[in-house]
């Protein structure tokens, strides 16, 4: 349930670039969410769409990319993405060893907003 949270933090966010550009209406909120994210894109868009009712978000999709994880080695200090589908074990491409220190794959953040001026 904290989807609720992160959505009103997002359509914040989305309201005020809204006004910073005199928005008339918001089309699209393209946003990353990390792979590791348990946020679910079903519930940020139902949640956003209650929540935006009435402002120049109502009717706003949301429209999501994943992003893969990122690692420092702690071997060789290689900082590297790789997805976590489907792997056992990561392992540094440089120099091979599965000491990393995960540093990235839990966020989420607004890439752009799309509107109509």
């Amino acid at each position: 349930m904290h989807e609720l949270a992160v959505t009103e933090a997002i359509l914040e966010v989305v309201l005020r670039a809204a006004e910073q550009e005199s928005a008339r209406r918001v089309v699209t909120i393209n946003l990353t969410i990390g792979e590791l994210s348990d946020l679910k894109e079903e519930w940020i868009q139902r949640y956003f769409d209650h929540l935006a009712r009435g402002t120049t978000a109502e009717n706003a999709r949301i429209a999501v990319a994943t992003s893969v994880p990122t690692f420092l080695c702690d071997a060789c200090g290689e900082k590297f993405s790789r997805s976590l589908r489907g792997v056992e074990r990561v392992e540094c491409p440089a120099c091979g060893r599965s000491s990393c220190t995960l540093t990235g794959g839990m966020e989420y953040r607004v890439e752009n907003v799309e509107i109509e001026e």
